[in-house]
């Protein structure tokens, strides 16, 4: 398998865009993960995965609006920080695998007791 420069992009901007949402203060955005970046191949999109702490649907949906409200800022921190000719457009979703990963979990211990 190639390693593709889609793939490296996706690494650093994980790594950068995690570094960012920390220093952002706005108060909907409370404890949020990057789990990761899924960036298409020419460069121009990337889905940016998020899990947030606690399990209240509206704290999601506030921290999720907080996070697109800040997209341009971080668009263009990112502009300033990484020498790639075009920084891609960013999309947040909220990242259920680590939900499904605890339900998982919680059904075979309750079938190994």
């Amino acid at each position: 398998m190639e390693y593709k420069r889609a793939d490296r992009v996706s690494g650093v901007l994980q790594e950068e865009i995690s570094l960012l949402v920390r220093k952002l203060k706005d108060p909907r955005i409370g404890f949020v993960t990057i789990t990761g970046v899924d960036v298409t191949i020419d460069l121009r999109y990337a889905k940016v995965y998020v899990s947030v702490m606690g399990d209240d649907e509206t704290v999601r949906a506030q921290t999720l609006e907080g996070l697109y409200s800040a997209a341009g800022f971080i668009r263009r921190e990112l502009g300033r920080v990484l020498s790639l000719r075009r920084i891609p457009e960013i999309a947040f979703r909220y990242d259920e695998s680590v939900e499904r990963g605890a339900r998982i979990d919680a059904l075979l211990n309750s079938l190994h007791d």
